[in-house]
């Protein structure tokens, strides 16, 4: 059974921050081991649906955008309010077109279109013209670069899925040296031994006994979050544990624009609450989306930042006029086709005529058009928007009966947690003393005080690769220096696993002396004479200390290749995966359409989801939604079709009667 990668560096946490350590730490040669409580890496990066932020990159170069690093700065800093660190705001902006041109080198990637999201002076959030969500689009290409890493050279990369880091490993009170972890399938407990990165995310999904939220936020734990189940804060709970500090703890990020079911009747009312909704991308706003209370009336810039639109919504709900609305006009839609589809998909959005929208609202088309009239008439400079808009994308915004309207039923959500575990601006994580951690650090939304008192729109998927790579950088020139100090031993060399032993303790073990005559085993150390008992059939003492430690070790690394071996088999399954010949009817698959009992088509082919909802990192609702019917359309915005062979392999039963199998194996 193989082993790990010697002298790893150990990264928890598979969203775009580990995603992002992992790749940089390879890529200055290091040996890298993620591990992520999940059975599919992405976290909530891959739901980010409006962009990564970036100043002075050659893209808004060659729009002309006027910005820069400065700009991005104060930008920043005044979102921050009084929670600022300017030396964490200066690495996350000083650094941010690199990040942007990483991912554009280093993977391929698309990020030529760049709009203005809320709170941002210039336009800077960069995505791509492909019909992808860019949170997914960035962070699958390089969670299956680094899957195909683990399968080419699995003595450099391991990726230990289903596995949840319990404990951080310490020798003394500040120096961390591995992890423990749980296997969540076999529910073994194992080691890994390292300098630890520690990128497991938020704890806006933490309705657990030992709640984040509950403690800090008691006040809005009730709202719905569009995170996934698995943001509960465990890095932040293990990090304070050992006594690392909680910094910004109470601020958490509500999202003015969840998305309601249209035929959540209750909900659109304000009546009851569910516990998760799917987010509406900033960019709806940021292309020209308006928001219309119950009235029929603006009542709010529609790009200021998302603290103070989401204030705004509840001032409007608590007196009565509610619900709100987010309308988009057929100018918007030329650059969020891929968005409108999506959610019109997903009963989340609806397109109307002018008329009918005044209908449904209850106001009439005078009114409608006075207040867009106002609108356009504040976007020309002819007279200053009442509510101190500035910026005004996608305009005019004209009234027309016939015209066309894309329209939503929005609510406020919790979105993301600016507070984490304190961080210096090398991205080490600090202690109580606020000295900090010899070989630990923090990246992603687990690292607390970078965004300060609010987070701009397209900052967190700046973070994490900023804050990531920089991680893995100074993760691995700790290693490299501890390795130039110990002759870089093997991780099985030593308990500490970290380093191994030097080569002169490992000489020095081979100066034994043997008595036949007493048993004895004289052991001679830097020329200095030991002893220790041992008995005819076993060895000193000492060394039986060593073979205990070393089959502890192995034991621990044992369970390691067991978890790596289920993901190296996984990508042998993927590569003889075929769809079996059996045909259902399209009447037979629509019988399956409960949470207990969930079939979908994907191109053609028939599969048998309903094991796998609990671990789509898209929640479940996300494919129920489909059960019984056709979800290819959905599927391509958001897959590759080499998403089924590699990951539900086993949930394929065949293909639709009378048909060929459309997927591109």
């Amino acid at each position: 059974m193989s082993d790990l990668p010697v002298n790893p560096i150990v990264i928890v946490g598979g969203g775009l921050a580990g995603l992002s350590a992992a790749h940089q730490a390879y890529l200055r040669g290091a040996n890298v081991v993620l591990l992520d409580k999940q059975g599919f890496l992405s976290g909530n990066s891959g739901k980010a649906t409006s962009g990564i932020n970036g100043a002075l990159t050659r893209t808004q170069t060659q729009l002309k955008i006027d910005d820069s690093v400065e700009k991005f700065y104060e930008d920043t800093l005044k979102t921050a309010k009084d929670r600022a660190n300017p030396a964490l705001i200066k690495v996350l902006t000083y650094n941010s077109a690199d990040a942007v041109h990483w991912l554009q080198e280093v993977f391929g990637l698309d990020l030529t279109v760049v709009l203005r999201l809320g709170g941002h002076s210039q336009p800077r959030t960069h995505r791509g013209h492909d019909s992808k969500f860019p949170g997914m689009a960035i962070t699958y290409r390089l969670l299956e670069t680094l899957e195909k890493l683990s399968e080419d050279e699995p003595d450099r990369v391991a990726i230990l899925k289903h596995c949840q880091v319990i404990d951080l490993i310490k020798e003394g009170e500040d120096k961390v040296v591995g992890v423990k972890y749980k296997n969540l399938q076999d529910k073994s407990k194992s080691e890994v031994y390292g300098p630890v990165i520690m990128s497991t995310g938020g704890y806006a999904a933490d309705f657990t006994k030992n709640s984040l939220l509950r403690k800090y936020r008691p006040d809005i734990i009730d709202l719905p979050s569009t995170n996934g189940v698995h943001a509960t804060g465990d890095g932040q709970k293990i990090i304070m544990k050992n006594h690392g500090v909680g910094i910004d703890m109470d601020k958490v990020q509500v999202h003015p624009t969840g998305l309601i079911d249209f035929n959540d009747k209750d909900v659109i009312a304000g009546k009851t609450q569910p516990r998760f909704l799917f987010l509406g991308a900033e960019a709806l706003r940021g292309e020209g989306g308006i928001m219309l209370n119950g009235k029929g009336d603006r009542f709010v810039d529609e790009l200021g930042t998302r603290d103070w639109v989401s204030g705004e919504m509840e001032k409007q709900n608590k007196a009565g006029n509610g619900p709100i609305r987010l309308v988009l006009s057929e100018e918007s839609e030329k650059k969020l086709e891929f968005h409108i589809k999506h959610y019109t998909q997903r009963n989340l959005m609806r397109t109307v005529t002018g008329k009918q929208l005044c209908q449904e609202i209850g106001c009439s088309e005078e009114h409608l058009k006075q207040q867009l009239d106002t609108y356009n008439k504040a976007a020309k400079g002819d007279i200053k928007d009442p509510y101190g808009k500035q910026f005004f994308p996608a305009t005019p915004f004209e009234y027309k009966p016939d015209a066309k309207y894309h329209v939503s039923f929005i609510t406020r959500v919790l979105h993301f947690t600016m507070g984490g575990v304190k961080i210096n601006d090398k991205s080490q994580v600090l202690t109580e003393n606020d000295t900090p951690f010899e070989g630990l650090y923090a990246a992603g939304e687990v690292a607390g005080g970078v965004h300060g008192h609010n987070r701009l729109g397209g900052s967190s998927l700046l973070a994490c690769v900023v804050y990531g790579r920089l991680a893995a950088d100074e993760a691995c020139s700790y290693e490299l220096q501890k390795l130039s100090k110990t002759g870089g031993g093997g991780a099985n060399d030593d308990d500490d696993g970290g380093s191994g032993n030097n080569a002169t303790q490992r000489l020095n073990m081979i100066n034994l002396h043997i008595d036949p005559n007493t048993n004895r085993i004289i052991i001679d150390l830097n020329n200095q004479s030991g002893s220790s008992e041992s008995n005819s059939s076993g060895g000193s003492v000492s060394s039986k200390q060593q073979q205990q430690k070393h089959q502890h070790q192995q034991q621990k690394q044992s369970a390691s290749a067991k978890s790596k071996e289920q993901q190296q088999q996984q990508g042998k399954d993927a590569k003889a995966f075929s769809i079996p010949d059996k045909e259902f009817t399209l009447e037979e698959v629509a019988k399956h359409n409960t949470k207990n009992d969930c079939w979908c088509i994907i191109k053609n082919v028939v599969v048998d989801l309903t094991k796998f909802l609990d671990h789509h990192p898209g929640g479940a609702a996300s494919i129920t939604n489909f059960g019984g019917r056709d979800a290819t359309e959905s599927f391509e915005m958001l897959h590759e079709d080499n998403f089924i062979p590699k990951y539900v392999p086993n949930c394929v039963l065949g293909r639709i009667k009378g048909t060929k199998p459309d997927l591109d194996l």
